[in-house]
């Protein structure tokens, strides 16, 4: 069985290529990925349908791998699915700086060592 990930990453705002570069390395070592910017028409008026895709593809996925924009509101919606389903969390870039204080990129780095914890 194929381990399957989720990409959590700016969808509205625009997606970096690097995201997508890394998706096509990710699928070309042999794992399946959901990237919501392909795999989900984004084209729902109310965003209700994509959160229930979105909601769907976590729940069946293995990993979360997140390149994290804090601007992206959908990013913060998915990662809080994700937290909820207790899934494991790959913390691949950050787009701003952390500052001292508590925040959800502090979160994620601590993340993996409390999954026992989340089921």
């Amino acid at each position: 069985m194929k381990t399957s990930i989720y990409i959590i990453c700016s969808v509205r705002g625009g997606t970096p290529p690097e995201i997508s570069d890394y998706v096509l390395d990710m699928e070309s070592r042999g794992y399946d990925v959901h990237f919501p910017p392909r795999d989900v028409d984004q084209s729902d008026p109310t965003g209700f349908s994509i959160c229930q895709s979105h909601r769907k593809a976590i729940m069946s996925c293995h990993e979360v791998h997140v390149f994290w924009d804090r601007t992206s509101f959908g990013s913060h919606f998915d990662l809080g699915m994700a937290f909820a389903l207790g899934k494991k969390v790959v913390l691949i870039k950050t787009y701003q700086d952390d500052g001292p204080e508590k925040s959800y990129v502090k979160v994620m780095q601590e993340w993996n060592s409390h999954l026992e914890d989340l089921s």
